[in-house]
């Protein structure tokens, strides 16, 4: 599909501010909106149909359903409410029903708050200060943010993994849901690495994905929920790990992945780069290999093939070496001086392929943190 075609939605947080000022509006001017116009971060503004505005005893009511437009994603369709009411001085932002609370450190709020980040918390400000002016109203306002379906969505998303319990966060930069699930996808990863980094001694352990947490558990005994599984984004995680003054990783996976980062490939999807057997090869060359055995790696389909026919001629440690060597030398490059990188390479047949040096050394440190 191409990207253009694509409809846009509309975040958590942009639902939570348009339902705070919806509620607020009913409050303090008496005025039942059936919509509202709001300017979210990115510039873009949206126009947000209300749903069941209505006061509460001395309180006010207002909903705003989840569009995400043609990104998938889990909130799509619920409603995110809002509770106003009125207080002697302030602003109070809180979250009720089915919003998450925070129960680890390292993420945007502290231990025991609402999981309504920063960008949201902003936003809702902002509607509630700009009806208090409309109104001339110069006292305090809560405003509670709920939803009835968030503690069963959460089930759904990465929250519990995050140490966020009970309920949904209230999210969004931009207020704006691009269709790319992609991007979606490395926020989360890049959220999960600072949460862990900052309930650790800095020492993390990631894996690609499922083979390399399932290794992980079966041949270390390692508690998988602690690794952070970071998909194809091998550099974006560098980056931020270096981001985080990380003091060590640990890199565990597949040689059918982990072979594209000897070439410099950061990214590891098959859609960008596969030169697998290219890599694979050059090595076997390096280590020894003649022209026919090079020629029967590049007809390989898998690389647990490929390895199989360098382990027949005896070339296999001598090959992997080269390829781990390689590997460390372009991720040590993008991560700097001051994070070191350890990696396991592995195979379904062959098991551990390669380790580094000091692979030893950090699962002991990792047992003991």
């Amino acid at each position: 599909m191409n990207q253009k075609n694509l409809k846009w939605g509309y975040t958590t947080g942009s639902c939570a501010a348009a339902a705070a000022k919806g509620a607020v509006t009913l409050l303090l001017l008496g005025q039942k909106l059936q919509k509202t116009s709001l300017l979210t971060p990115k510039g873009i503004t949206l126009q947000l149909d209300f749903i069941n505005c209505s006061w509460k005893g001395e309180k006010t009511i207002c909903g705003v359903k989840k569009d995400s437009g043609d990104d998938p994603d889990v909130t799509n369709g619920i409603v995110i409410y809002a509770t106003a009411e009125k207080i002697e001085k302030g602003i109070i932002i809180e979250g009720g029903e089915g919003i998450g609370r925070v129960t680890k450190k390292g993420l945007q709020q502290p231990v025991g708050a609402a999981a309504i980040n920063k960008v949201p918390r902003e936003m809702i400000k902002k509607c509630i200060e700009e009806i208090s002016a409309l109104a001339q109203y110069h006292g305090g306002i809560a405003v509670t943010i709920w939803t009835p379906q968030g503690k069963e969505i959460a089930k759904k998303t990465y929250n519990s993994r995050l140490g966020i319990l009970g309920g949904i966060s209230i999210l969004g930069t931009s207020g704006i849901v691009e269709p790319m699930s992609e991007r979606a996808l490395l926020d989360s990863i890049i959220v999960e690495l600072g949460m862990k980094a900052a309930n650790s001694n800095q020492n993390l352990i990631l894996t690609p994905g499922n083979y390399g947490r399932a290794f992980l558990k079966k041949e270390y005994g390692i508690d998988v929920e602690k690794a952070v599984k970071i998909s194809n984004f091998v550099g974006e995680t560098l980056d931020a790990a270096k981001q985080l003054s990380l003091h060590a990783i640990l890199l565990v996976g597949h040689i059918g992945k982990l072979v594209k980062i000897a070439g410099g490939i950061m990214q590891t999807h098959s859609k960008y780069a596969d030169c697998r057997m290219e890599i694979i090869g050059v090595h076997g060359a390096m280590a020894g290999a003649d022209t026919k055995t090079i020629q029967s790696i590049m007809q390989c389909i898998t690389t647990e093939e490929a390895l199989l026919l360098l382990k027949e001629k005896g070339l296999l440690e001598k090959t992997m070496d080269s390829i781990l060597k390689k590997m460390l030398e372009h991720m040590q490059y993008r991560l700097g001086e001051k994070t070191k990188i350890e990696v396991i390479v592995f195979s379904e047949k062959l098991g551990v392929l390669a380790q580094t040096k000091n692979v030893e050394a950090f699962l002991k440190n990792w047992r003991q943190q």
